[in-house]
């Protein structure tokens, strides 16, 4: 294979991680919390010295994946009603207590667990300011959680749900479609936590925008395959015709 050939395939295996990254996108528009995923490409210059390349030339790029970013910008807000549907309005991150450690999200929708402590839908415990898991009793059926994400019922307080937030979110590593694993990023208490009781943080994923961009990507995708056949077409005929000149 000729260098425009390795172009191609170069271009055409980073397209299909790019349509592969909205597909999943669109999959999880409606998961709450949920931060769309984007791939970050570049290009590597390649010395064409001794390489076999055209007259004149002295190097060329090929596309190379570098990231991926994570759109962090808030989701739409959306009322459920329920009592332990609980939205962060602004910046911040709910801490859960997972067989891995402790695991970040913006997923709200919680629920009480059989041993009365407030779990994730993944049944995690959710941890208190105090990095406690948050319990209730039996007799605790009036939950209220206010503003600040104070907890109490009609016997009296229970705890504050821990937000905490990072300097620099986009190391933050993605595990499943709702938690994110810190690694070494060290988190921060929210200082002025605000949380809104009763609705959910919807996927910051637009379906419409999403879908746009997955018509493109598949547009450009067959466009280079399409350039991948006719490379190969004009690479074999160029063989047959050098074939046909060689003296018997």
């Amino acid at each position: 294979m000729d260098s425009p050939g390795y172009i191609l395939m170069s271009r055409l295996s980073l397209q299909d991680r790019s349509t592969q990254a909205l597909a999943h996108n669109i999959a999880n528009a409606d998961t709450p919390g949920f931060r769309a995923m984007r791939p970050v490409f570049g290009q590597v210059m390649v010395s064409l010295r001794g390489a076999g390349g055209m007259p004149g030339d002295s190097s060329m790029s090929f596309p190379q994946d570098r990231a991926t970013w994570r759109d962090m910008s808030p989701g739409p807000l959306q009322t459920t009603g329920n009592k332990l549907d609980v939205a962060i309005d602004g910046e911040g991150f709910f801490v859960v207590e997972t067989p891995k450690g402790e695991r970040y999200t913006r997923a709200g929708r919680f629920s009480i667990g059989a041993n009365g402590r407030l779990v994730d839908q993944e049944g995690n415990a959710v941890l208190d300011s105090r990095d406690r898991p948050i319990a209730f009793s039996a007799q605790d059926t009036q939950i209220e959680i206010t503003k600040t994400g104070a907890i109490q019922s009609e016997n009296g307080p229970i705890a504050t749900l821990q937000l905490v937030r990072f300097e620099n979110p986009q190391k933050l590593m993605a595990e499943g479609n709702r938690l994110f694993d810190a690694k070494n990023e060290a988190p921060v208490p929210v200082e002025r936590p605000k949380v809104v009781q009763g609705a959910l943080e919807g996927s910051n994923i637009s379906p419409i925008l999403e879908m746009t961009r997955l018509t493109a990507e598949m547009r450009e995708f067959q466009y280079a395959s399409m350039f991948t056949e006719r490379e190969g077409e004009r690479v074999t005929n160029a063989v047959e015709r050098i074939m046909r000149r060689r003296p018997s």
